[in-house]
């Protein structure tokens, strides 16, 4: 009979609705879910005294119910019984700490009362329980993005408030001040935090790095004076040799596919190859002699059977490669941007930057990361893995042994793509 009610009155039925709910009073007068709705129907009619009437016998019929407390605050709230709506929403919340309506019920009250910084706190934990694939129907929504703006209002005036006190001490760049920077934005909320979650082997006590600092590859000056020549063999490659390109993604049908289901198979995003998986593709190295001598001289991750891997990466024009992680964060990955059209960039953990022909730059591609290419022509770079550079020479070893025991345990590919 109550969902009639509510079903009635959300089709205009009105009169309908409220003879059903006069109904249910006779029934059951004492059910603290017909007083319940019996107070909603008074707080939409405006007449919240009654409202209020209703609430307060629910809770005395069911008091240890949260969402009972918080219907009796609004109505106090409604009435401007500022003393009586907190105690209301202290006892929803010593029921139950995280229930959402009183969380934004006390914020509300503590803004209102002119603290923003401390109803900003109340928001950010209302927020917290929400699920992000959440629904809500829209007056909660509403007041979720009022949370939102509130939080955003006071990350800025907090960074505000420390910019003068971190002015002589903050560095302008390096090492040091994009971990301090990344530090400040987990803090405020403005950048997720990102976890290493490789899909076959996890080394523990390595850093977790999105982008390696430079100075751990000292080789990268080198491989960025190559550009010119690497780009013109990638020229080549294209013009001359698109057969030599495979899709990098390159599942059978029957695998669960997942978030691959749209690149499997696809040219959409292919690679040309010179060494996969530890194999080398000679003809394409002969193709290519100024990469293949550039790779040849490099700290490659060699692993019998899996590693080196080296290749030039095509991503055709208004395609995305999804959220994905890779197979072990013994390696990691590095990139050499050689044709890059407006409209490309690339995602890890939570910092996206554009690739600029020349730069390279190094990642932990088990971290979460994606790449994008909404441009009107394909882009093209050079990608490659070395180890960690936090692993040291027997841990290479030991990794490199156990990999190939693995893969030679099985007798089948260990590293997927």
């Amino acid at each position: 009979m109550i969902q009639a009610a509510k079903a009635a009155a959300a089709a205009g039925r009105q009169s309908e609705a409220d003879q059903l709910l006069s109904r249910l009073f006779q029934l059951a007068p004492g059910h603290p879910a017909v007083l319940t709705e019996l107070g909603l129907r008074r707080m939409q009619q405006g007449e919240v005294q009654q409202a209020r009437a209703f609430f307060e016998r629910a809770t005395r019929a069911d008091p240890k119910h949260p969402a009972l407390w918080s219907n009796l605050a609004a109505s106090l709230h409604a009435l401007g019984l500022e003393a009586e709506e907190r105690r209301a929403i202290e006892q929803a919340l010593t029921l139950e700490p995280r229930h959402l309506p009183a969380l934004l019920q006390k914020a509300t009250m503590l803004e209102q009362a002119g603290q923003p910084r401390h109803a900003a706190r109340i928001f950010r934990t209302a927020l917290a329980t929400v699920p992000a694939d959440a629904n809500p129907p829209a007056p909660l929504a509403a007041a979720l993005e009022h949370a939102r703006l509130a939080v955003r209002a006071d990350d800025a005036a907090l960074l505000e408030s420390l910019d003068s006190r971190l002015a002589p001490l903050r560095p302008q760049s390096g090492a040091v001040a994009r971990r301090f920077e990344e530090c400040l934005g987990l803090f405020t909320g403005r950048r997720p935090r990102f976890a290493s979650q490789p899909t076959f082997l996890y080394y523990p006590g390595l850093p977790t790095v999105e982008f390696f600092d430079r100075e751990h590859f000292p080789w990268l000056e080198t491989v960025e004076a190559a550009g010119a020549v690497l780009r013109a063999e990638l020229e080549t490659v294209l013009a001359g040799d698109a057969a030599g390109l495979r899709p990098y993604v390159d599942y059978e049908s029957a695998l669960p596919l997942d978030r691959w289901r749209e690149l499997n198979r696809s040219r959409r995003w292919s690679a040309y190859f010179f060494w996969n998986e530890g194999v080398a593709q000679e003809d394409h190295l002969a193709r290519c002699p100024g990469t293949a001598d550039l790779l040849r001289n490099l700290p490659l991750c060699d692993i019998g059977g899996h590693g080196p891997t080296a290749f030039f990466s095509i991503l055709d024009a208004h395609t995305r490669i999804p959220p994905h992680t890779g197979v072990t964060n013994a390696r990691v990955t590095v990139h050499v941007p050689l044709i890059v059209p407006p409209g490309c960039a690339f995602r890890v953990g939570g910092e996206v930057r554009t690739w600029v022909p020349g730069q390279a730059w190094v990642f932990d591609d088990t971290i979460e990361h994606e790449a994008w290419n909404d441009s009107d022509a394909p882009r093209g770079i050079l990608i490659f893995d070395v180890w960690n550079p936090y692993l040291s020479a027997p841990e290479r070893a030991l990794l490199r042994a156990t990999i190939e025991g693995i893969g030679s345990y099985y007798g089948e590919k260990t590293l997927p793509q």
